[in-house]
Protein backbone atom coordinates (compact mmCIF):
# COMPACT_ATOMS: atom_id res chain seq x y z
CA UNK A 1 0.00 0.00 0.00
CA UNK A 2 3.04 2.55 -0.68
CA UNK A 3 4.01 3.90 -3.73
CA UNK A 4 7.05 2.49 -5.88
CA UNK A 5 7.34 2.49 -9.80
CA UNK A 6 6.74 0.21 -12.25
CA UNK A 7 10.09 -1.64 -14.19
CA UNK A 8 10.69 -4.64 -15.76
CA UNK A 9 12.31 -6.30 -13.37
CA UNK A 10 9.15 -6.41 -10.76
CA UNK A 11 6.41 -6.64 -13.61
CA UNK A 12 4.00 -5.03 -11.31
CA UNK A 13 2.96 -1.39 -11.01
CA UNK A 14 1.57 0.31 -8.04
CA UNK A 15 -1.77 1.94 -7.85
CA UNK A 16 -2.06 5.49 -8.80
CA UNK A 17 -0.65 7.57 -5.53
CA UNK A 18 -4.64 9.13 -4.63
CA UNK A 19 -5.72 5.70 -3.97
CA UNK A 20 -2.82 4.87 -2.00
CA UNK A 21 -2.63 8.52 0.12
CA UNK A 22 -6.68 7.77 0.51
CA UNK A 23 -6.41 4.06 1.72
CA UNK A 24 -3.29 5.14 3.85
CA UNK A 25 -5.44 8.35 5.77
CA UNK A 26 -8.52 5.96 6.39
CA UNK A 27 -5.84 3.65 8.20
CA UNK A 28 -4.38 6.56 10.25
CA UNK A 29 -7.61 7.74 10.39
CA UNK A 30 -9.29 4.50 12.05
CA UNK A 31 -5.74 4.40 14.34
CA UNK A 32 -6.30 7.94 15.59
CA UNK A 33 -10.10 7.94 16.09
CA UNK A 34 -9.66 4.42 18.58
CA UNK A 35 -7.11 6.13 20.29
CA UNK A 36 -9.33 9.31 21.23
CA UNK A 37 -12.34 7.79 22.36
CA UNK A 38 -10.44 4.96 24.30
CA UNK A 39 -8.94 8.13 26.21
CA UNK A 40 -12.11 9.94 26.65
CA UNK A 41 -14.05 6.87 27.91
CA UNK A 42 -10.71 5.96 30.64
CA UNK A 43 -10.26 9.52 31.93
CA UNK A 44 -14.01 9.63 32.81
CA UNK A 45 -13.57 6.32 34.55
CA UNK A 46 -10.53 6.90 36.06
CA UNK A 47 -11.66 10.26 37.19
CA UNK A 48 -15.32 9.01 38.86
CA UNK A 49 -12.95 5.86 40.20
CA UNK A 50 -10.88 8.42 42.67
CA UNK A 51 -13.41 10.89 43.22
CA UNK A 52 -15.56 8.03 44.77
CA UNK A 53 -12.39 7.08 46.53
CA UNK A 54 -11.90 10.67 47.41
CA UNK A 55 -15.52 10.43 49.31
CA UNK A 56 -14.82 7.49 50.67
CA UNK A 57 -18.22 6.38 48.96
CA UNK A 58 -16.29 3.20 46.85
CA UNK A 59 -16.81 -0.45 47.59
CA UNK A 60 -13.84 -2.45 47.72
CA UNK A 61 -12.35 -2.62 44.90
CA UNK A 62 -12.37 -5.74 42.49
CA UNK A 63 -13.11 -5.46 38.43
CA UNK A 64 -14.42 -7.66 35.92
CA UNK A 65 -12.39 -9.69 33.05
CA UNK A 66 -15.21 -10.48 30.70
CA UNK A 67 -17.24 -8.90 28.15
CA UNK A 68 -20.30 -9.66 29.80
CA UNK A 69 -19.17 -8.66 33.00
CA UNK A 70 -18.08 -5.22 31.69
CA UNK A 71 -21.52 -4.71 30.20
CA UNK A 72 -23.08 -5.73 33.70
CA UNK A 73 -20.89 -3.15 35.28
CA UNK A 74 -21.79 -0.70 32.91
CA UNK A 75 -24.90 -0.67 33.55
CA UNK A 76 -24.57 0.12 37.50
CA UNK A 77 -22.02 3.24 36.13
CA UNK A 78 -19.71 0.83 37.81
CA UNK A 79 -16.11 3.16 36.88
CA UNK A 80 -13.96 0.74 36.77
CA UNK A 81 -16.17 -1.26 34.10
CA UNK A 82 -15.93 1.98 32.46
CA UNK A 83 -12.27 2.17 32.59
CA UNK A 84 -12.20 -1.36 31.19
CA UNK A 85 -14.49 -0.43 28.36
CA UNK A 86 -11.77 2.28 27.21
CA UNK A 87 -9.24 -0.46 27.65
CA UNK A 88 -11.28 -3.29 25.60
CA UNK A 89 -11.49 -0.41 22.84
CA UNK A 90 -7.82 0.52 22.64
CA UNK A 91 -7.33 -3.15 22.72
CA UNK A 92 -9.36 -3.49 19.84
CA UNK A 93 -8.00 -0.12 17.58
CA UNK A 94 -5.54 -3.01 15.86
CA UNK A 95 -7.97 -5.71 15.26
CA UNK A 96 -10.45 -3.09 13.41
CA UNK A 97 -6.68 -1.58 11.75
CA UNK A 98 -6.54 -4.93 10.15
CA UNK A 99 -10.17 -4.95 9.61
CA UNK A 100 -9.96 -1.68 7.64
CA UNK A 101 -7.11 -2.54 5.88
CA UNK A 102 -8.77 -5.12 4.19
CA UNK A 103 -11.11 -2.42 2.63
CA UNK A 104 -8.23 -0.27 1.89
CA UNK A 105 -6.48 -3.40 -0.33
CA UNK A 106 -9.87 -3.63 -1.94
CA UNK A 107 -9.76 0.15 -3.02
CA UNK A 108 -6.28 -0.75 -4.41
CA UNK A 109 -7.80 -3.47 -6.07
CA UNK A 110 -4.74 -6.03 -4.60
CA UNK A 111 -6.49 -8.97 -4.38
CA UNK A 112 -3.25 -11.01 -2.98
CA UNK A 113 -3.35 -8.35 0.00
CA UNK A 114 -7.11 -8.57 0.78
CA UNK A 115 -6.34 -12.27 1.20
CA UNK A 116 -3.12 -11.53 3.37
CA UNK A 117 -4.86 -9.16 5.58
CA UNK A 118 -7.97 -11.48 6.44
CA UNK A 119 -5.62 -14.31 7.17
CA UNK A 120 -4.33 -12.03 9.97
CA UNK A 121 -7.85 -10.95 11.12
CA UNK A 122 -8.80 -14.45 10.91
CA UNK A 123 -6.04 -15.12 13.66
CA UNK A 124 -6.65 -12.24 16.01
CA UNK A 125 -10.41 -13.37 15.87
CA UNK A 126 -9.31 -16.78 16.78
CA UNK A 127 -7.16 -16.12 19.89
CA UNK A 128 -9.64 -13.21 21.19
CA UNK A 129 -12.77 -15.63 21.37
CA UNK A 130 -11.23 -18.75 20.94
CA UNK A 131 -8.01 -18.89 23.07
CA UNK A 132 -8.79 -16.17 25.24
CA UNK A 133 -12.30 -18.15 26.14
CA UNK A 134 -11.19 -21.35 26.61
CA UNK A 135 -7.86 -19.98 29.30
CA UNK A 136 -10.39 -17.37 31.10
CA UNK A 137 -10.71 -17.55 34.60
CA UNK A 138 -14.29 -16.74 36.53
CA UNK A 139 -14.89 -14.27 39.24
CA UNK A 140 -13.90 -10.50 39.58
CA UNK A 141 -10.28 -10.10 40.04
CA UNK A 142 -8.55 -8.10 43.08
CA UNK A 143 -6.67 -4.46 42.18
CA UNK A 144 -3.62 -4.18 42.67
CA UNK A 145 -3.24 -0.33 44.19
CA UNK A 146 -6.09 2.01 43.85
CA UNK A 147 -4.12 5.04 45.27
CA UNK A 148 -3.48 8.21 43.74
CA UNK A 149 0.10 8.41 44.22
CA UNK A 150 0.12 4.98 43.01
CA UNK A 151 -1.31 6.44 39.61
CA UNK A 152 0.80 9.54 39.08
CA UNK A 153 3.71 7.15 39.39
CA UNK A 154 3.16 5.03 37.24
CA UNK A 155 1.76 7.86 34.87
CA UNK A 156 5.09 9.30 34.66
CA UNK A 157 6.91 5.99 33.89
CA UNK A 158 4.87 4.93 31.18
CA UNK A 159 5.44 8.82 29.44
CA UNK A 160 9.24 7.93 29.10
CA UNK A 161 7.81 4.04 27.75
CA UNK A 162 6.30 4.87 24.83
CA UNK A 163 8.71 7.78 24.06
CA UNK A 164 11.49 5.67 23.61
CA UNK A 165 9.06 2.44 21.94
CA UNK A 166 8.08 5.07 19.43
CA UNK A 167 11.53 6.23 18.39
CA UNK A 168 13.06 3.03 18.03
CA UNK A 169 10.40 0.76 17.17
CA UNK A 170 9.43 -0.82 20.62
CA UNK A 171 6.38 -1.22 22.50
CA UNK A 172 7.46 0.56 25.89
CA UNK A 173 6.91 -2.55 27.61
CA UNK A 174 10.15 -3.92 27.93
CA UNK A 175 10.70 -0.54 30.17
CA UNK A 176 6.87 -1.46 31.65
CA UNK A 177 7.19 -4.79 33.18
CA UNK A 178 10.82 -3.80 35.05
CA UNK A 179 9.35 -1.02 36.48
CA UNK A 180 5.94 -2.29 37.59
CA UNK A 181 7.58 -5.47 39.25
CA UNK A 182 10.62 -4.26 40.52
CA UNK A 183 9.66 -0.33 41.73
CA UNK A 184 6.14 -0.85 42.31
CA UNK A 185 6.33 -4.82 43.34
CA UNK A 186 3.27 -5.71 40.87
CA UNK A 187 2.89 -9.36 40.36
CA UNK A 188 4.82 -10.54 37.34
CA UNK A 189 1.20 -11.62 35.51
CA UNK A 190 -0.67 -8.24 36.08
CA UNK A 191 2.77 -6.84 34.94
CA UNK A 192 2.68 -8.66 31.41
CA UNK A 193 -1.11 -8.01 31.24
CA UNK A 194 -0.27 -3.83 31.57
CA UNK A 195 2.88 -4.32 29.31
CA UNK A 196 0.11 -5.85 26.75
CA UNK A 197 -1.85 -2.46 26.88
CA UNK A 198 1.10 -0.31 26.89
CA UNK A 199 2.28 -1.82 23.59
CA UNK A 200 -0.91 -1.35 21.56
CA UNK A 201 -0.75 2.11 23.08
CA UNK A 202 2.47 2.92 21.72
CA UNK A 203 1.40 1.26 18.52
CA UNK A 204 -1.49 2.57 17.61
CA UNK A 205 -0.99 6.26 18.72
CA UNK A 206 2.40 6.45 17.11
CA UNK A 207 1.43 4.06 13.74
CA UNK A 208 -0.94 6.91 13.05
CA UNK A 209 1.24 9.79 12.47
CA UNK A 210 3.42 7.04 10.77
CA UNK A 211 1.25 5.83 8.48
CA UNK A 212 0.01 9.49 7.51
CA UNK A 213 3.43 10.43 7.02
CA UNK A 214 4.10 7.41 4.47
CA UNK A 215 6.92 5.71 6.34
CA UNK A 216 5.29 2.60 6.96
CA UNK A 217 5.46 -0.47 4.80
CA UNK A 218 2.32 -1.45 5.24
CA UNK A 219 2.90 -4.83 2.85
CA UNK A 220 5.68 -5.32 4.79
CA UNK A 221 3.69 -4.98 8.06
CA UNK A 222 0.51 -7.16 7.06
CA UNK A 223 2.46 -9.91 5.50
CA UNK A 224 4.88 -10.32 8.69
CA UNK A 225 2.14 -10.17 10.93
CA UNK A 226 1.03 -13.32 9.71
CA UNK A 227 4.19 -15.10 11.61
CA UNK A 228 3.90 -12.40 14.37
CA UNK A 229 0.35 -13.43 15.23
CA UNK A 230 0.81 -17.18 15.21
CA UNK A 231 3.61 -16.71 16.98
CA UNK A 232 2.06 -14.35 19.98
CA UNK A 233 -0.81 -16.84 20.27
CA UNK A 234 2.12 -19.44 20.98
CA UNK A 235 3.95 -17.76 23.45
CA UNK A 236 0.79 -16.91 25.31
CA UNK A 237 -0.38 -20.50 25.12
CA UNK A 238 3.05 -21.53 26.30
CA UNK A 239 3.26 -19.42 29.76
CA UNK A 240 0.68 -21.37 31.02
CA UNK A 241 3.27 -24.12 31.22
CA UNK A 242 7.10 -22.97 30.41
CA UNK A 243 9.40 -21.20 33.12
CA UNK A 244 10.31 -18.20 30.96
CA UNK A 245 13.97 -18.12 33.02
CA UNK A 246 15.45 -20.06 30.07
CA UNK A 247 13.85 -17.48 27.31
CA UNK A 248 14.56 -14.76 29.31
CA UNK A 249 18.91 -15.82 28.86
CA UNK A 250 18.14 -16.89 25.28
CA UNK A 251 16.72 -13.69 24.18
CA UNK A 252 19.56 -11.83 26.03
CA UNK A 253 22.18 -13.64 23.81
CA UNK A 254 20.43 -13.56 21.21
CA UNK A 255 19.92 -9.88 21.03
CA UNK A 256 23.91 -9.31 22.02
CA UNK A 257 24.70 -11.24 18.90
CA UNK A 258 22.47 -9.54 16.78
CA UNK A 259 23.37 -6.20 17.29
CA UNK A 260 27.09 -6.69 16.05
CA UNK A 261 26.09 -6.19 12.38
CA UNK A 262 24.00 -3.03 13.71
CA UNK A 263 27.33 -1.70 15.26
CA UNK A 264 29.34 -2.41 11.75
CA UNK A 265 27.01 -0.23 9.46
CA UNK A 266 26.99 2.18 12.30
CA UNK A 267 27.63 5.16 9.67
CA UNK A 268 24.80 4.07 7.37
CA UNK A 269 22.30 6.00 5.93
CA UNK A 270 20.61 3.61 3.28
CA UNK A 271 21.51 0.26 3.00
CA UNK A 272 23.50 -0.33 -0.42
CA UNK A 273 23.80 -3.00 -2.77
CA UNK A 274 20.35 -4.75 -1.59
CA UNK A 275 18.76 -6.79 -4.19
CA UNK A 276 15.30 -7.99 -3.93
CA UNK A 277 14.17 -11.20 -3.11
CA UNK A 278 11.80 -12.98 -5.98
CA UNK A 279 9.18 -13.51 -3.05
CA UNK A 280 9.87 -9.36 -2.63
CA UNK A 281 9.21 -8.64 -6.44
CA UNK A 282 5.87 -10.76 -6.07
CA UNK A 283 4.38 -9.46 -3.29
CA UNK A 284 5.23 -5.93 -4.74
CA UNK A 285 7.33 -5.13 -1.08
CA UNK A 286 10.12 -2.93 -2.77
CA UNK A 287 8.50 1.00 -1.85
CA UNK A 288 10.03 4.21 -1.22
CA UNK A 289 10.07 6.73 1.73
CA UNK A 290 10.41 10.03 1.76
CA UNK A 291 13.54 11.97 3.05
CA UNK A 292 14.04 13.47 6.43
CA UNK A 293 15.46 16.42 4.91
CA UNK A 294 14.32 16.97 1.30
CA UNK A 295 10.82 15.23 1.27
CA UNK A 296 11.63 13.46 -2.16
CA UNK A 297 10.99 10.11 -2.54
CA UNK A 298 13.94 7.53 -1.36
CA UNK A 299 13.26 4.10 -3.16
CA UNK A 300 14.80 0.80 -1.35
CA UNK A 301 14.21 -3.04 -2.07
CA UNK A 302 13.45 -5.82 0.16
CA UNK A 303 15.93 -8.43 0.54
CA UNK A 304 16.00 -12.57 2.50
CA UNK A 305 11.91 -12.13 3.02
CA UNK A 306 11.78 -15.82 4.27
CA UNK A 307 14.66 -15.12 7.10
CA UNK A 308 12.54 -12.23 8.10
CA UNK A 309 9.42 -14.33 8.25
CA UNK A 310 10.93 -16.92 10.27
CA UNK A 311 12.21 -14.02 12.81
CA UNK A 312 9.25 -12.82 13.07
CA UNK A 313 7.59 -15.73 14.27
CA UNK A 314 10.17 -15.78 16.38
CA UNK A 315 9.19 -12.16 18.04
CA UNK A 316 5.47 -12.84 18.12
CA UNK A 317 6.37 -16.02 20.30
CA UNK A 318 8.63 -13.79 22.59
CA UNK A 319 5.93 -10.94 22.87
CA UNK A 320 3.42 -13.49 23.87
CA UNK A 321 5.37 -15.18 26.88
CA UNK A 322 7.08 -11.89 28.07
CA UNK A 323 3.99 -9.58 27.23
CA UNK A 324 6.49 -7.32 25.48
CA UNK A 325 6.15 -5.74 21.55
CA UNK A 326 9.47 -7.47 20.82
CA UNK A 327 10.03 -4.60 18.75
CA UNK A 328 13.91 -5.06 19.29
CA UNK A 329 13.70 -8.36 16.97
CA UNK A 330 11.03 -7.17 14.75
CA UNK A 331 13.37 -3.95 13.64
CA UNK A 332 16.57 -6.16 14.11
CA UNK A 333 14.77 -8.88 11.36
CA UNK A 334 13.56 -6.18 8.90
CA UNK A 335 16.98 -3.68 9.30
CA UNK A 336 19.60 -6.95 9.55
CA UNK A 337 17.94 -9.58 7.29
CA UNK A 338 15.81 -7.83 4.97
CA UNK A 339 18.12 -4.89 4.66
CA UNK A 340 15.00 -1.67 5.10
CA UNK A 341 16.47 1.67 6.00
CA UNK A 342 16.53 1.91 9.40
CA UNK A 343 13.60 4.58 9.51
CA UNK A 344 11.02 2.09 7.80
CA UNK A 345 11.97 -0.54 10.28
CA UNK A 346 11.21 1.21 13.05
CA UNK A 347 7.83 3.13 11.64
CA UNK A 348 6.88 -0.77 10.13
CA UNK A 349 7.62 -2.45 13.72
CA UNK A 350 5.54 -0.20 15.18
CA UNK A 351 2.87 -0.55 12.99
CA UNK A 352 3.06 -4.21 13.56
CA UNK A 353 3.77 -4.24 17.45
CA UNK A 354 0.06 -3.48 18.31
CA UNK A 355 -1.12 -6.23 16.25
CA UNK A 356 1.09 -9.11 17.84
CA UNK A 357 -0.01 -7.89 21.36
CA UNK A 358 -3.36 -7.91 20.39
CA UNK A 359 -3.32 -11.53 19.09
CA UNK A 360 -2.49 -12.55 23.14
CA UNK A 361 -4.38 -9.30 24.64
CA UNK A 362 -7.75 -11.56 25.02
CA UNK A 363 -6.09 -14.39 26.38
CA UNK A 364 -4.42 -12.20 29.41
CA UNK A 365 -7.42 -9.94 29.50
CA UNK A 366 -9.76 -13.09 30.35
CA UNK A 367 -7.49 -14.15 32.64
CA UNK A 368 -7.91 -10.95 35.08
CA UNK A 369 -4.38 -9.98 34.59
CA UNK A 370 -5.08 -6.37 32.90
CA UNK A 371 -5.98 -4.49 36.21
CA UNK A 372 -7.42 -1.37 35.20
CA UNK A 373 -5.88 0.88 37.71
CA UNK A 374 -2.67 -0.17 36.79
CA UNK A 375 -3.50 -0.07 33.05
CA UNK A 376 -5.24 2.79 32.76
CA UNK A 377 -2.04 5.31 33.72
CA UNK A 378 0.43 3.06 31.51
CA UNK A 379 -1.96 3.56 28.89
CA UNK A 380 -2.46 7.29 28.90
CA UNK A 381 1.14 7.57 29.90
CA UNK A 382 2.80 5.69 26.56
CA UNK A 383 0.11 7.68 24.25
CA UNK A 384 1.14 10.59 25.43
CA UNK A 385 4.74 9.87 25.16
CA UNK A 386 4.97 7.49 21.51
CA UNK A 387 3.05 11.01 20.54
CA UNK A 388 5.98 13.07 21.68
CA UNK A 389 8.32 10.32 20.19
CA UNK A 390 6.33 10.21 16.26
CA UNK A 391 6.77 13.97 16.40
CA UNK A 392 10.28 13.41 16.52
CA UNK A 393 11.34 10.97 14.20
CA UNK A 394 10.76 12.14 11.26
CA UNK A 395 13.26 14.30 11.43
CA UNK A 396 15.65 11.91 12.56
CA UNK A 397 18.18 10.27 10.31
CA UNK A 398 18.61 6.59 9.92
CA UNK A 399 22.66 6.83 11.18
CA UNK A 400 21.14 8.81 14.02
CA UNK A 401 18.38 6.06 14.97
CA UNK A 402 20.60 3.70 14.94
CA UNK A 403 22.63 5.68 17.69
CA UNK A 404 19.89 5.74 19.85
CA UNK A 405 18.62 1.97 18.64
CA UNK A 406 21.91 -0.14 19.48
CA UNK A 407 22.27 1.29 23.01
CA UNK A 408 18.63 0.47 23.84
CA UNK A 409 19.04 -2.93 22.71
CA UNK A 410 22.19 -3.50 24.74
CA UNK A 411 20.24 -2.12 27.55
CA UNK A 412 17.05 -4.69 27.18
CA UNK A 413 19.57 -7.61 26.47
CA UNK A 414 21.44 -6.97 29.46
CA UNK A 415 18.15 -6.95 31.57
CA UNK A 416 16.84 -9.67 29.88
CA UNK A 417 20.27 -12.26 31.15
CA UNK A 418 19.80 -10.29 34.43
CA UNK A 419 16.50 -11.44 35.13
CA UNK A 420 17.03 -14.86 33.31
CA UNK A 421 20.06 -15.15 35.95
CA UNK A 422 18.06 -13.82 38.77
CA UNK A 423 19.57 -10.69 39.62
CA UNK A 424 16.67 -8.47 39.04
Amino acid sequence: MTSQTFNSKTMAAEPDDSVVRKAEIIISGVLRGGVLLSVAIILFGIGDFFLQRLMGTAAPATFPHTLGAIFAGLMQFDPLSIVLLGLVILLATPVTRVAVSILAFAIEEDRTYVIITGLVLAILLFSIFGMGYWLGQSGPAPVQDDTLQFFFLVLGSSVFAGFVGALVGLGGGIFIVPILTLIFHVPFDVAIGASIVSVIATSSGAAAAYVKDHLTNLRVGMLLEIATTTGAICGALLTTVLNATVLFIVFGVVLLISVLPLILRLSEETPADVKNHKWAERLRLPSSYPDSQTQEPHPYHVAHVRIGFSMMYVAGLISGLLGIGSGTFKVLAMDTAMRLPMRVSTTTSNFMIGVTAAASAGIYFQRGDIDPVIAAPVALGVLLGATLGATILPRISNVGLRKVFIPVVLLVALNMLARGLGWL
